[in-house]
């Protein structure tokens, strides 16, 4: 991993430590708000998505609506490798490694993502191209690799993360949106 993308990663994280619990909920209520209007969420009948962890811009508004509605939800389950594999969201969550909260059902397979008519995916900041920058682990490139051509990957960020430089290594996987507080931005692809 080269110097540049971790000193990248260490400025975004700190700007979002930075953040005070109410801009955080007011930020998911507006991203759940963009997210519910738009027409790939309406017409999806499974949505791949994430269950948020500290400031991270907040799913559970989200995540909730979703099941309101009759979305079937499929959330991530990490795996000891690091790989992902997905489990259908009924509503209960349970704690696992490294402080996430993951949905209770039976496993579908590390190629379940493929099945999502639209992809929620975290991370800390994406470029105009699309070049997204996670946390480091690589589990969300493997599980993108996976998603058919096609189908539109969409990254939860606070406005100020869209058009960022980000460093791109041979195993990064481009996202074709960006949902923040401020809307939907449907980012360009040089890849």
């Amino acid at each position: 991993m080269s110097v540049r993308k971790l000193g990248t990663r260490d400025q975004l994280l700190a700007g979002r430590r930075r953040r005070s619990l109410t801009e955080v909920g007011q930020a998911a209520a507006a991203i759940a708000e963009h997210l519910l209007a738009s027409e790939e969420v309406r017409r999806a009948a499974t949505v791949a998505a994430y269950v948020s962890m500290g400031t991270e811009p907040g799913t559970g508004l989200l995540l909730e609506e979703l099941l309101l509605r009759g979305t079937r939800v499929i959330l991530p389950v990490l795996q000891p490798d690091n790989d992902v594999d997905w489990a259908v969201h009924t509503g209960t969550l349970v704690p696992a490694r490294r402080g996430l909260l993951e949905p209770a059902g039976p496993l579908l397979g590390v190629d379940a993502v493929a099945t999502a008519d639209l992809v929620l995916v975290p991370g800390l900041a994406v470029s105009g191209a699309g070049e997204r920058l996670g946390r480091g682990g690589g589990s969300y490139d493997r599980a993108l690799a996976r998603v058919p051509a096609g189908t539109p990957v969409w990254i939860l960020l606070y406005d100020e993360e869209v058009g960022v430089p980000v460093p791109v290594e041979a195993h990064d996987r481009p996202v074709t949106g960006a949902v923040t507080p401020s809307g939907i931005v449907r980012l360009r692809q040089t890849f």
